[in-house]
Protein backbone atom coordinates (compact mmCIF):
# COMPACT_ATOMS: atom_id res chain seq x y z
CA UNK A 1 0.00 0.00 0.00
CA UNK A 2 1.38 3.39 -0.97
CA UNK A 3 2.42 6.22 1.26
CA UNK A 4 -1.18 7.99 0.12
CA UNK A 5 -3.75 4.95 0.66
CA UNK A 6 -2.05 4.52 4.45
CA UNK A 7 -3.31 8.17 4.57
CA UNK A 8 -6.22 8.19 3.25
CA UNK A 9 -7.43 4.65 4.65
CA UNK A 10 -6.22 5.87 8.61
CA UNK A 11 -7.99 9.22 8.23
CA UNK A 12 -11.30 7.20 6.82
CA UNK A 13 -11.46 4.99 9.99
CA UNK A 14 -10.36 7.90 12.58
CA UNK A 15 -12.89 10.90 11.34
CA UNK A 16 -14.88 10.14 14.98
CA UNK A 17 -11.24 10.36 16.84
CA UNK A 18 -10.57 14.17 15.14
CA UNK A 19 -13.25 15.57 15.44
CA UNK A 20 -13.23 13.94 19.31
CA UNK A 21 -9.91 15.33 19.70
CA UNK A 22 -11.39 18.13 18.67
CA UNK A 23 -13.58 18.90 21.10
CA UNK A 24 -11.76 17.74 23.84
CA UNK A 25 -9.51 20.97 23.02
CA UNK A 26 -12.86 23.29 22.69
CA UNK A 27 -13.71 22.15 26.12
CA UNK A 28 -10.23 22.54 27.79
CA UNK A 29 -10.50 26.26 26.32
CA UNK A 30 -14.07 26.66 28.10
CA UNK A 31 -12.90 25.26 31.21
CA UNK A 32 -10.49 28.30 31.14
CA UNK A 33 -12.77 30.47 30.23
CA UNK A 34 -15.43 29.39 33.17
CA UNK A 35 -12.29 29.50 35.66
CA UNK A 36 -11.71 33.18 34.83
CA UNK A 37 -15.41 33.84 35.27
CA UNK A 38 -15.64 32.13 38.08
CA UNK A 39 -12.46 33.52 39.88
CA UNK A 40 -13.37 37.12 38.70
CA UNK A 41 -16.94 36.92 40.60
CA UNK A 42 -15.36 35.56 43.99
CA UNK A 43 -13.07 37.88 44.46
CA UNK A 44 -15.05 40.77 43.13
CA UNK A 45 -17.50 39.89 46.05
CA UNK A 46 -15.00 39.24 48.28
CA UNK A 47 -13.77 42.83 48.95
CA UNK A 48 -13.27 45.89 47.92
CA UNK A 49 -9.75 45.85 47.90
CA UNK A 50 -9.72 43.02 44.87
CA UNK A 51 -12.88 45.22 43.86
CA UNK A 52 -9.95 48.45 43.30
CA UNK A 53 -7.32 46.11 42.22
CA UNK A 54 -9.87 44.68 39.28
CA UNK A 55 -10.19 47.96 38.01
CA UNK A 56 -6.73 48.99 38.18
CA UNK A 57 -6.07 46.10 35.94
CA UNK A 58 -8.62 47.16 33.73
CA UNK A 59 -7.62 50.78 33.46
CA UNK A 60 -3.72 49.83 32.97
CA UNK A 61 -5.15 47.46 30.41
CA UNK A 62 -7.08 50.75 28.87
CA UNK A 63 -3.54 52.90 28.82
CA UNK A 64 -1.70 50.25 27.53
CA UNK A 65 -3.81 49.18 24.47
CA UNK A 66 -4.23 52.93 23.79
CA UNK A 67 -0.83 53.72 23.53
CA UNK A 68 0.45 50.25 22.58
CA UNK A 69 1.80 50.87 18.53
CA UNK A 70 -0.38 49.08 15.98
CA UNK A 71 -3.95 49.26 13.81
CA UNK A 72 -6.12 51.00 15.88
CA UNK A 73 -9.40 48.95 15.04
CA UNK A 74 -7.42 46.20 16.59
CA UNK A 75 -7.24 48.60 19.68
CA UNK A 76 -11.17 49.23 19.64
CA UNK A 77 -11.58 45.27 18.87
CA UNK A 78 -9.76 45.00 22.47
CA UNK A 79 -11.40 47.85 24.47
CA UNK A 80 -14.88 46.31 23.18
CA UNK A 81 -14.78 43.40 25.91
CA UNK A 82 -13.13 46.45 28.56
CA UNK A 83 -15.89 48.28 28.24
CA UNK A 84 -18.91 45.50 28.43
CA UNK A 85 -16.83 43.77 31.29
CA UNK A 86 -14.45 46.08 32.81
CA UNK A 87 -12.82 43.60 35.02
CA UNK A 88 -13.03 40.29 33.28
CA UNK A 89 -12.22 41.72 29.71
CA UNK A 90 -9.17 43.26 30.90
CA UNK A 91 -8.16 39.87 32.76
CA UNK A 92 -9.02 37.85 29.43
CA UNK A 93 -6.98 40.34 27.23
CA UNK A 94 -3.79 40.19 29.41
CA UNK A 95 -4.95 36.31 29.75
CA UNK A 96 -3.98 35.63 25.55
CA UNK A 97 -2.09 39.02 24.97
CA UNK A 98 0.70 38.45 27.49
CA UNK A 99 2.03 35.53 26.27
CA UNK A 100 5.81 34.93 26.33
CA UNK A 101 5.99 31.98 23.73
CA UNK A 102 5.01 34.73 20.66
CA UNK A 103 8.07 36.74 22.35
CA UNK A 104 10.66 33.69 22.09
CA UNK A 105 9.17 33.01 18.60
CA UNK A 106 9.94 36.38 17.34
CA UNK A 107 13.15 36.34 18.81
CA UNK A 108 14.11 33.72 17.40
CA UNK A 109 12.66 34.09 13.95
CA UNK A 110 15.06 37.84 14.03
CA UNK A 111 17.95 35.80 14.79
CA UNK A 112 17.12 33.26 12.02
CA UNK A 113 16.49 36.38 9.67
CA UNK A 114 20.33 37.59 10.63
CA UNK A 115 21.88 34.20 10.25
CA UNK A 116 20.13 34.27 6.74
CA UNK A 117 21.67 37.41 5.57
CA UNK A 118 25.25 35.43 5.70
CA UNK A 119 23.95 34.09 2.47
CA UNK A 120 21.81 36.84 0.65
CA UNK A 121 23.46 37.95 -2.13
CA UNK A 122 23.80 41.55 -1.97
CA UNK A 123 21.72 43.14 -5.03
CA UNK A 124 21.81 46.88 -5.36
CA UNK A 125 22.89 47.18 -8.41
CA UNK A 126 19.55 45.31 -9.63
CA UNK A 127 17.32 47.67 -6.90
CA UNK A 128 19.05 50.61 -8.35
CA UNK A 129 18.60 49.21 -11.80
CA UNK A 130 14.86 49.26 -11.49
CA UNK A 131 14.72 52.74 -9.38
CA UNK A 132 15.65 54.49 -12.25
CA UNK A 133 13.21 52.44 -14.52
CA UNK A 134 10.63 53.30 -11.34
CA UNK A 135 10.85 55.15 -8.14
CA UNK A 136 8.11 53.90 -6.84
CA UNK A 137 9.09 50.60 -6.94
CA UNK A 138 12.59 50.87 -6.55
CA UNK A 139 11.30 52.41 -3.27
CA UNK A 140 9.24 49.53 -2.50
CA UNK A 141 12.24 47.55 -3.93
CA UNK A 142 14.36 49.33 -1.08
CA UNK A 143 11.45 48.61 1.66
CA UNK A 144 11.17 44.94 1.16
CA UNK A 145 14.96 44.32 1.44
CA UNK A 146 15.23 46.35 4.48
CA UNK A 147 12.36 45.30 6.09
CA UNK A 148 11.81 42.00 5.29
CA UNK A 149 15.21 40.27 3.97
CA UNK A 150 13.36 40.24 0.60
CA UNK A 151 15.97 41.42 -2.75
CA UNK A 152 14.86 41.97 -6.02
CA UNK A 153 15.51 39.95 -9.05
CA UNK A 154 16.05 40.33 -12.29
CA UNK A 155 17.29 37.14 -13.64
CA UNK A 156 13.92 35.09 -13.22
CA UNK A 157 11.04 33.43 -14.91
CA UNK A 158 7.83 32.66 -13.95
CA UNK A 159 4.51 30.60 -15.20
CA UNK A 160 1.28 32.00 -13.57
CA UNK A 161 -1.53 29.67 -13.38
CA UNK A 162 -5.23 30.18 -13.58
CA UNK A 163 -6.35 27.24 -12.13
CA UNK A 164 -4.98 24.98 -9.13
CA UNK A 165 -5.45 22.13 -11.26
CA UNK A 166 -2.73 23.57 -14.10
CA UNK A 167 -0.38 24.58 -11.33
CA UNK A 168 -0.32 20.98 -9.63
CA UNK A 169 0.09 18.93 -12.96
CA UNK A 170 3.35 20.98 -13.25
CA UNK A 171 4.19 20.45 -9.58
CA UNK A 172 3.73 16.40 -9.93
CA UNK A 173 6.37 16.87 -13.39
CA UNK A 174 8.73 18.77 -11.34
CA UNK A 175 9.06 16.69 -8.21
CA UNK A 176 9.62 13.79 -10.14
CA UNK A 177 12.93 15.38 -11.33
CA UNK A 178 14.05 16.43 -7.98
CA UNK A 179 17.75 15.15 -7.31
CA UNK A 180 18.96 16.79 -4.45
CA UNK A 181 16.09 18.25 -1.85
CA UNK A 182 12.44 18.98 -1.76
CA UNK A 183 10.85 21.47 0.55
CA UNK A 184 6.99 21.60 0.89
CA UNK A 185 4.80 24.25 3.31
CA UNK A 186 1.17 24.33 3.04
CA UNK A 187 -1.14 25.49 5.10
CA UNK A 188 -3.82 23.15 4.47
CA UNK A 189 -3.02 19.15 3.54
CA UNK A 190 -6.20 16.73 3.66
CA UNK A 191 -6.40 13.14 2.66
CA UNK A 192 -7.49 12.76 -0.67
CA UNK A 193 -6.09 12.17 -4.51
CA UNK A 194 -3.61 15.00 -4.66
CA UNK A 195 -2.26 14.51 -1.19
CA UNK A 196 -1.73 10.74 -2.11
CA UNK A 197 -0.41 11.63 -5.46
CA UNK A 198 2.50 13.66 -3.42
CA UNK A 199 3.44 11.70 -0.63
CA UNK A 200 3.97 9.00 -3.23
CA UNK A 201 6.52 10.88 -5.28
CA UNK A 202 8.23 11.87 -2.23
CA UNK A 203 8.48 8.52 -1.05
CA UNK A 204 9.92 7.43 -4.23
CA UNK A 205 12.53 10.29 -4.26
CA UNK A 206 13.42 9.72 -0.82
CA UNK A 207 14.30 6.38 -1.70
CA UNK A 208 16.45 7.71 -4.26
CA UNK A 209 18.40 9.82 -1.99
CA UNK A 210 16.41 12.82 -2.33
CA UNK A 211 16.52 14.94 0.92
CA UNK A 212 12.75 15.83 1.71
CA UNK A 213 10.99 18.21 4.28
CA UNK A 214 7.29 18.27 4.84
CA UNK A 215 6.03 21.24 7.04
CA UNK A 216 2.07 21.90 7.48
CA UNK A 217 0.34 23.95 9.85
CA UNK A 218 -1.04 22.25 12.90
CA UNK A 219 -4.35 23.09 12.74
CA UNK A 220 -4.46 20.02 9.95
CA UNK A 221 -5.03 17.37 12.72
CA UNK A 222 -8.10 19.07 14.00
CA UNK A 223 -9.93 18.17 10.79
CA UNK A 224 -7.74 17.04 8.02
CA UNK A 225 -5.01 14.60 8.94
CA UNK A 226 -4.75 11.73 11.39
CA UNK A 227 -2.61 12.76 14.81
CA UNK A 228 0.51 10.54 14.20
CA UNK A 229 0.33 11.80 10.53
CA UNK A 230 4.33 13.33 11.13
CA UNK A 231 5.28 9.50 12.62
CA UNK A 232 3.60 7.69 9.30
CA UNK A 233 5.67 10.48 6.90
CA UNK A 234 9.21 9.80 8.85
CA UNK A 235 8.55 6.21 8.28
CA UNK A 236 9.35 6.89 4.68
CA UNK A 237 11.67 8.74 4.75
CA UNK A 238 10.47 12.18 4.82
CA UNK A 239 11.43 14.44 7.10
CA UNK A 240 7.84 15.98 8.59
CA UNK A 241 6.69 18.34 11.20
CA UNK A 242 3.64 20.63 12.10
CA UNK A 243 3.78 24.41 12.93
CA UNK A 244 2.01 25.05 16.53
CA UNK A 245 0.33 21.92 17.37
CA UNK A 246 -2.68 23.38 19.04
CA UNK A 247 -3.28 22.23 22.74
CA UNK A 248 -6.24 23.53 25.21
CA UNK A 249 -4.22 26.33 26.69
CA UNK A 250 -4.88 30.34 26.05
CA UNK A 251 -2.43 31.83 23.42
CA UNK A 252 -2.28 34.06 21.11
CA UNK A 253 0.39 31.66 19.52
CA UNK A 254 -2.35 29.88 17.89
CA UNK A 255 -3.96 32.82 16.07
CA UNK A 256 -0.46 33.32 14.33
CA UNK A 257 -1.06 30.04 11.81
CA UNK A 258 1.39 29.53 8.80
CA UNK A 259 -0.67 30.45 6.02
CA UNK A 260 1.93 30.37 3.68
CA UNK A 261 2.10 27.50 0.30
CA UNK A 262 5.54 27.31 -0.86
CA UNK A 263 7.14 24.31 -2.92
CA UNK A 264 11.11 24.37 -3.44
CA UNK A 265 12.86 22.16 -5.69
CA UNK A 266 16.40 21.80 -6.13
CA UNK A 267 16.96 25.07 -5.25
CA UNK A 268 15.86 25.98 -9.30
CA UNK A 269 11.98 25.87 -9.14
CA UNK A 270 9.79 27.23 -6.70
CA UNK A 271 5.88 27.33 -6.42
CA UNK A 272 3.26 29.87 -4.54
CA UNK A 273 0.10 30.84 -4.68
CA UNK A 274 -3.17 30.03 -3.09
CA UNK A 275 -3.42 26.37 -3.97
CA UNK A 276 -3.02 24.11 -0.94
CA UNK A 277 -2.98 20.32 -0.34
CA UNK A 278 -6.62 19.28 -0.57
CA UNK A 279 -8.67 18.07 -3.61
CA UNK A 280 -10.78 20.85 -3.78
CA UNK A 281 -8.15 23.12 -4.93
CA UNK A 282 -7.60 21.03 -8.02
CA UNK A 283 -11.68 20.78 -8.96
CA UNK A 284 -11.61 16.85 -7.80
CA UNK A 285 -13.61 17.38 -5.07
CA UNK A 286 -16.68 20.10 -5.65
CA UNK A 287 -17.23 21.88 -2.17
CA UNK A 288 -18.28 25.63 -3.21
CA UNK A 289 -19.19 25.03 -6.73
CA UNK A 290 -16.32 25.96 -9.10
CA UNK A 291 -13.02 26.72 -6.93
CA UNK A 292 -11.54 29.38 -8.46
CA UNK A 293 -7.51 29.57 -7.64
CA UNK A 294 -3.78 30.81 -8.65
CA UNK A 295 -0.50 30.30 -8.40
CA UNK A 296 3.01 30.55 -9.96
CA UNK A 297 5.85 28.57 -10.88
CA UNK A 298 9.22 30.62 -10.16
CA UNK A 299 12.54 30.03 -11.99
CA UNK A 300 16.20 31.32 -12.08
CA UNK A 301 17.49 33.39 -8.98
CA UNK A 302 14.56 34.13 -7.07
CA UNK A 303 14.39 30.63 -5.94
CA UNK A 304 16.72 31.28 -2.95
CA UNK A 305 14.12 33.62 -1.47
CA UNK A 306 11.83 30.76 -0.97
CA UNK A 307 14.64 28.27 0.03
CA UNK A 308 15.58 30.93 2.77
CA UNK A 309 11.98 31.44 3.58
CA UNK A 310 11.08 27.85 4.27
CA UNK A 311 14.46 27.04 6.04
CA UNK A 312 13.75 29.97 8.44
CA UNK A 313 10.59 28.41 9.54
CA UNK A 314 11.93 25.16 9.96
CA UNK A 315 14.39 26.04 12.15
CA UNK A 316 12.10 28.36 14.10
CA UNK A 317 11.68 24.94 16.43
CA UNK A 318 15.61 23.53 16.00
CA UNK A 319 18.33 24.35 18.06
CA UNK A 320 20.81 24.98 15.65
CA UNK A 321 20.07 26.46 11.41
CA UNK A 322 21.16 24.68 8.37
CA UNK A 323 24.01 25.51 6.74
CA UNK A 324 22.56 27.14 4.04
CA UNK A 325 25.60 26.60 1.68
CA UNK A 326 24.20 23.41 0.12
CA UNK A 327 20.89 24.84 -0.66
CA UNK A 328 22.28 27.85 -2.50
CA UNK A 329 21.19 28.54 -5.51
CA UNK A 330 23.25 26.36 -8.65
CA UNK A 331 25.29 27.87 -10.84
CA UNK A 332 22.74 26.75 -13.71
CA UNK A 333 19.73 28.31 -12.39
CA UNK A 334 21.00 31.59 -13.64
CA UNK A 335 18.20 32.61 -15.92
CA UNK A 336 17.66 35.67 -19.07
CA UNK A 337 15.74 37.88 -17.03
CA UNK A 338 11.88 38.85 -17.28
CA UNK A 339 11.13 42.11 -15.89
CA UNK A 340 11.67 42.17 -12.15
CA UNK A 341 10.61 39.60 -9.40
CA UNK A 342 10.54 40.17 -5.26
CA UNK A 343 9.56 37.60 -3.14
CA UNK A 344 8.30 38.70 0.39
CA UNK A 345 7.42 36.97 3.20
CA UNK A 346 4.93 38.18 6.08
CA UNK A 347 5.64 37.69 9.96
CA UNK A 348 2.90 38.63 12.09
CA UNK A 349 5.31 38.82 15.33
CA UNK A 350 7.27 42.11 14.34
CA UNK A 351 6.15 45.82 13.81
CA UNK A 352 6.34 45.70 9.82
CA UNK A 353 2.82 44.80 8.01
CA UNK A 354 4.63 43.49 4.54
CA UNK A 355 1.64 42.14 2.94
CA UNK A 356 -0.84 45.35 3.47
CA UNK A 357 2.12 47.78 2.59
CA UNK A 358 2.42 45.84 -0.94
CA UNK A 359 -1.41 45.89 -1.55
CA UNK A 360 -1.16 49.47 -0.31
CA UNK A 361 1.45 50.39 -2.60
CA UNK A 362 -0.22 48.93 -5.42
CA UNK A 363 -3.13 51.01 -5.23
CA UNK A 364 -1.64 54.13 -3.86
CA UNK A 365 0.72 54.10 -7.19
CA UNK A 366 -1.87 52.68 -9.84
CA UNK A 367 -2.30 55.59 -12.52
CA UNK A 368 -5.09 53.79 -14.61
CA UNK A 369 -6.51 50.75 -12.83
CA UNK A 370 -6.28 48.37 -10.17
CA UNK A 371 -7.77 44.57 -10.32
CA UNK A 372 -8.34 42.72 -7.50
CA UNK A 373 -9.04 39.12 -6.63
CA UNK A 374 -9.84 37.96 -2.83
CA UNK A 375 -11.73 35.30 -1.04
CA UNK A 376 -11.95 37.36 1.75
CA UNK A 377 -12.63 41.48 2.24
CA UNK A 378 -12.39 42.46 6.09
CA UNK A 379 -10.39 45.58 5.60
CA UNK A 380 -9.10 48.07 8.06
CA UNK A 381 -8.91 51.77 7.98
CA UNK A 382 -5.79 51.95 5.75
CA UNK A 383 -7.23 49.54 3.34
CA UNK A 384 -10.46 50.95 2.85
CA UNK A 385 -9.25 54.79 2.40
CA UNK A 386 -6.30 53.64 -0.20
CA UNK A 387 -9.35 51.92 -2.26
CA UNK A 388 -12.07 54.28 -2.17
CA UNK A 389 -9.16 57.20 -2.79
CA UNK A 390 -8.06 55.15 -6.04
CA UNK A 391 -11.51 54.90 -6.78
CA UNK A 392 -12.09 58.75 -6.61
CA UNK A 393 -8.97 59.94 -8.51
CA UNK A 394 -10.47 57.91 -11.78
CA UNK A 395 -8.63 54.57 -11.18
CA UNK A 396 -10.40 51.95 -12.01
CA UNK A 397 -10.64 49.53 -9.15
CA UNK A 398 -12.68 46.00 -9.55
CA UNK A 399 -12.42 43.39 -6.55
CA UNK A 400 -13.72 39.94 -7.75
CA UNK A 401 -15.29 38.19 -4.76
CA UNK A 402 -16.76 34.61 -4.07
CA UNK A 403 -20.55 34.23 -4.60
CA UNK A 404 -20.32 30.50 -3.02
CA UNK A 405 -18.75 31.45 0.10
CA UNK A 406 -16.54 28.55 2.16
CA UNK A 407 -17.46 30.75 5.46
CA UNK A 408 -20.53 32.07 5.96
CA UNK A 409 -19.39 34.98 8.66
CA UNK A 410 -16.73 36.13 6.83
CA UNK A 411 -19.11 36.63 3.81
CA UNK A 412 -22.12 38.26 5.90
CA UNK A 413 -19.22 40.55 6.92
CA UNK A 414 -17.81 41.16 3.87
CA UNK A 415 -20.70 42.92 2.88
CA UNK A 416 -21.01 45.56 4.90
CA UNK A 417 -18.20 47.21 3.57
CA UNK A 418 -19.68 46.76 -0.26
CA UNK A 419 -21.79 49.89 -0.10
CA UNK A 420 -18.59 52.48 1.50
CA UNK A 421 -16.83 51.14 -1.65
CA UNK A 422 -19.51 51.31 -4.18
CA UNK A 423 -20.44 54.48 -3.00
CA UNK A 424 -16.72 55.98 -3.72
CA UNK A 425 -16.79 54.19 -7.04
CA UNK A 426 -14.80 50.95 -6.71
CA UNK A 427 -17.00 47.80 -8.38
CA UNK A 428 -17.44 44.69 -6.86
CA UNK A 429 -18.04 41.46 -8.57
CA UNK A 430 -19.01 37.92 -7.18
CA UNK A 431 -18.00 34.82 -9.37
CA UNK A 432 -21.44 33.06 -9.96
CA UNK A 433 -19.64 29.37 -10.15
CA UNK A 434 -18.47 29.10 -7.08
CA UNK A 435 -15.55 30.19 -4.90
CA UNK A 436 -12.27 32.67 -5.03
CA UNK A 437 -9.49 31.62 -3.67
CA UNK A 438 -7.44 33.13 -5.40
CA UNK A 439 -4.97 36.52 -3.86
CA UNK A 440 -4.06 38.29 -6.83
CA UNK A 441 -3.47 42.41 -7.55
CA UNK A 442 -2.62 43.99 -11.17
CA UNK A 443 -2.10 47.00 -12.05
CA UNK A 444 -1.49 49.17 -15.06
CA UNK A 445 -0.44 46.25 -17.24
CA UNK A 446 3.07 46.49 -15.35
CA UNK A 447 2.69 45.84 -11.57
CA UNK A 448 1.14 42.22 -10.30
CA UNK A 449 1.49 40.26 -7.12
CA UNK A 450 0.25 36.37 -6.27
CA UNK A 451 0.82 34.81 -2.94
CA UNK A 452 -1.11 33.61 -0.06
CA UNK A 453 -2.27 37.33 1.46
CA UNK A 454 -6.22 37.67 1.64
CA UNK A 455 -7.76 41.40 1.92
CA UNK A 456 -8.75 40.64 5.46
CA UNK A 457 -6.97 40.54 9.26
CA UNK A 458 -6.09 37.02 9.16
CA UNK A 459 -3.58 37.44 6.27
CA UNK A 460 -2.77 41.26 7.41
CA UNK A 461 -2.01 40.87 10.80
CA UNK A 462 -2.13 37.07 12.51
CA UNK A 463 -0.75 34.85 9.74
CA UNK A 464 2.36 34.10 8.14
CA UNK A 465 2.64 34.61 4.42
CA UNK A 466 3.93 34.95 1.42
CA UNK A 467 3.77 36.16 -1.90
CA UNK A 468 5.81 37.23 -5.48
CA UNK A 469 5.57 41.44 -6.64
CA UNK A 470 5.91 41.34 -10.12
CA UNK A 471 7.18 44.22 -12.16
CA UNK A 472 7.21 44.23 -16.16
CA UNK A 473 7.62 40.40 -16.11
CA UNK A 474 5.26 39.44 -19.72
CA UNK A 475 2.89 36.76 -17.29
CA UNK A 476 1.53 40.66 -16.06
CA UNK A 477 -0.59 40.45 -19.17
CA UNK A 478 -1.72 37.25 -18.48
CA UNK A 479 -2.77 38.01 -14.75
CA UNK A 480 -5.19 40.58 -16.70
CA UNK A 481 -6.43 38.00 -18.88
CA UNK A 482 -7.59 35.78 -16.67
CA UNK A 483 -9.05 38.73 -14.34
CA UNK A 484 -11.08 39.58 -17.76
CA UNK A 485 -12.25 36.37 -18.10
CA UNK A 486 -13.40 35.45 -14.17
CA UNK A 487 -14.77 39.06 -14.41
CA UNK A 488 -17.46 37.45 -17.43
CA UNK A 489 -18.37 35.02 -15.04
CA UNK A 490 -19.10 37.47 -12.33
CA UNK A 491 -22.53 39.42 -10.91
CA UNK A 492 -21.86 42.61 -10.43
CA UNK A 493 -23.07 44.20 -7.16
CA UNK A 494 -25.32 47.21 -6.14
CA UNK A 495 -25.70 49.18 -3.27
CA UNK A 496 -29.33 47.68 -3.42
CA UNK A 497 -28.11 44.36 -2.66
CA UNK A 498 -26.97 44.59 1.27
CA UNK A 499 -30.68 45.71 1.47
CA UNK A 500 -31.72 42.83 0.25
CA UNK A 501 -29.60 40.31 2.19
CA UNK A 502 -32.08 38.51 4.94
CA UNK A 503 -32.18 40.77 8.59
CA UNK A 504 -30.46 38.05 10.81
CA UNK A 505 -27.33 38.17 8.01
CA UNK A 506 -27.34 41.96 8.21
CA UNK A 507 -27.42 41.88 11.70
CA UNK A 508 -24.36 39.37 12.00
CA UNK A 509 -22.48 41.41 9.88
CA UNK A 510 -22.39 44.36 11.43
CA UNK A 511 -22.37 42.52 14.69
CA UNK A 512 -18.72 40.82 13.46
CA UNK A 513 -17.59 44.04 12.60
CA UNK A 514 -16.90 45.19 16.44
CA UNK A 515 -14.41 41.54 16.71
CA UNK A 516 -13.28 41.70 13.09
CA UNK A 517 -9.60 42.90 13.60
CA UNK A 518 -9.15 39.77 16.22
CA UNK A 519 -10.61 37.25 14.25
Amino acid sequence: MSIGEKVNSKLGRIKTVIYGRTAMILLGFLAQLIMLGLGYILLRNYSYLFYILFLSISAAAVVYIFNAPGNPDLKLSWMFPIAILPVFGAIFYMTIVVQPGTVVMYERLTELAEYTKRYVVPRGEVREKLRAESPHMGQLAHYLEKCDNSPVYDSTQVKYYPLGELQFADMVEELKKAEKFIFMEFFIVSGGRMLGTVLDILRERAARGVEVRFMCDGTNVLWNLPNDFPDMVEEEGIRCKMFAPIRPVFSTHYNNRDHRKILVIDGKVAFTGGINLADEYINVKKRFGHWKDVGAMIRGDAVERFTYMFLEMWNESETEPDAYGKYILPPDAHLPGDGYAIPYSVCPLGPERVGERVYLEIINTAHTYVHIMTPYLILDYQMIMALTYAAKRGVEVKIVMPHIPDKKYAFVLAKTYYNQLLEAGVGIYEYEPGFVHAKVFVSDGVKGVVGTVNLDYRSLYHHFECGLVLYRNSQIALMEEDFQDTLKKCIEMTEEDYGRMKLPDRVLGRLMRIVAPLM
